[in-house]
């Protein structure tokens, strides 16, 4: 078997912790549906524009958002 480069267990474990949030799970299942401000998915999920913003952060930083 390959030896796994460190920069994949890095990238996957970046997508393990933003997976493991329940609130950027309702975040993608939202996107699901097509693309959406930051504003919508607050309205959509109840909550502020800032953590949502920063929610949305951390999925485009492990590259599960644009």
């Amino acid at each position: 078997m390959p030896a796994i480069a460190e920069t994949t267990i890095d990238a996957l474990e970046r997508v393990g912790t933003a997976l493991a949030d329940p609130t950027r799970r309702r975040i993608l299942l939202v996107l699901l549906d097509g693309p959406a401000y930051p504003a919508d998915l607050a309205d959509a999920l109840g909550l502020g524009r800032t953590n949502i913003s920063n929610h949305l952060a951390c999925l485009r930083g492990c590259g599960l958002v644009r």
